[in-house]
């Protein structure tokens, strides 16, 4: 227990409440979130605690969850206070909020130090992007005086973690009907890279710290991820609402298992993982990937398409890997495809991504967002499969 202990959790969405709150709080912490969500915030500082809905595949359970506490966002003061406080910090607020974050964790570091605390920090950074720690370390030491810079790398750890844990988004009807309620899988591990930390590791429920952490990292984006975002777009293709009715369809599932089957093989040559039980590993997270309880949103999985096309991430980053281990990458290039088709209107990234296909072209976008080149194998493989999508009428979608 870390009794008298404050965790600091930046966003207190599905993974702030969904997983991290539980995790700090089953520790023995008092939980601070901070988030610009007003109304959220409002109702978990009266309330001191909130209520994690746990919907497991045989059955649905409420934990409450507290000691926490909340502060806006917007008020640097408040959240530079609580980090000159904090024993732990955690960020899951999404990598394009990570340059806004930084001015409040600076300030809170500068009065720590300043006051002549010098316990090292961590901080687990809970995003979607491998480069998270040190894009977080650099705004956080530009946002500081000079004289306190070289603090940084001495005494903050900015350790990253791999999120495994699905927890949807509420939906506004949700919301209307009990504000702070989080639903989540029970699912509760959180592996973090062990030579992150700066001083002790921190004793954690779940957590898992790890080495050498790029397999992981990777295992986590080129299977979790890209199933999600195989799901989400050819879902979306097909018509669905939700990711477990994409997972049972016949169109859909084939391909699934076929870039699945890929990135398997890929990551077994360059990590080394025991194929058998990685494959046993695949099987669980598609049954949890099945759990309607979560009513996990098509939305939601393919959401911000401009994002999850990039080089290296799960769709493209998943097929160069296969490509590099003489895997020809038949199904992960679906995925890209159906990214690249993915018109939602109530995605702004899509639409953005929709103007840009119409103004320069398949061929341009390939090169400048996934930098796949003209003449490339991969390339003949997506258009050929955008094509499909956009004539075949099992693909043209139904209102």
């Amino acid at each position: 227990m870390q009794e008298g202990s404050t965790a600091v959790i930046f966003g207190a969405g599905s993974v702030g409440r969904g997983f991290l709150g539980q995790l700090f709080s089953e520790s023995g912490y008092e939980v601070v979130f901070v988030d610009i969500d007003e109304p959220l915030v409002e109702s978990l500082a009266r309330r001191g605690s909130y209520t994690l809905r746990l919907a497991g595949l045989d059955k649905v359970e409420d934990l409450t969850i507290g000691p926490v506490w909340a502060i806006n966002g917007l008020h640097t003061a408040q959240v530079a206070t609580a980090v000159a406080r904090a024993s732990l910090m955690a960020t899951a607020v999404g990598v394009r909020a990570l340059a806004t974050i930084a001015r409040p964790i600076a300030a809170g570091l500068a009065q720590r130090w300043e006051a002549g605390q010098t316990t090292p920090l961590n901080l687990i950074i809970c995003e979607n992007l491998p480069d998270a720690p040190n894009l977080l370390r650099g705004y956080v030491r530009q946002a500081l005086p000079d004289g306190l810079k070289p603090y940084v790398q001495e005494r903050v750890g900015f350790v990253p973690a791999v999120i495994a844990r699905m927890s949807p988004v509420p939906t506004p009807e949700q919301r209307a009907a009990a504000l702070t309620l989080i639903v989540a899988e029970p699912y509760k591990v959180l592996p973090v890279d062990r030579a992150a930390f700066v001083g002790d590791i921190p004793h954690i429920v779940g957590l898992e710290p790890v080495a050498p952490f790029t397999a992981y990292v990777e295992r986590k984006l080129y299977i979790h991820n890209t199933a999600h975002a195989m799901l989400g777009y050819l879902g979306y293709r097909r018509g669905y609402a939700f990711g477990h009715e994409a997972l049972d369809d016949p169109w859909v599932r084939p391909l699934l298992d076929r870039a699945l089957d890929e990135a398997r093989r890929a990551l077994v040559a360059e990590h080394g993982f025991e194929p058998v039980a990685f494959q046993e590993h695949i099987g669980y997270l598609l049954l949890r990937f099945a759990n309607r309880a979560l009513a996990d949103p098509v939305s939601r999985l393919a959401r911000d398409p401009l994002r999850k096309l990039a080089p290296g991430d799960r769709l493209v980053g998943a097929a160069r890997l296969a490509e590099k281990h003489g895997i020809r990458p038949e199904g992960l290039s679906w995925g890209i495809a159906a990214a690249l088709a993915y018109d939602n209107p109530d995605d702004t990234y899509a639409m953005e991504l929709q103007a840009r296909l119409a103004r320069e072209g398949l061929t341009r976008i390939l090169h400048r967002l996934c930098a796949i080149q003209e003449n490339e194998p991969l390339a003949d493989l997506v258009r050929s499969r955008y094509r499909l999508l956009l004539e075949e009428p099992q693909w043209q979608r139904r209102p």
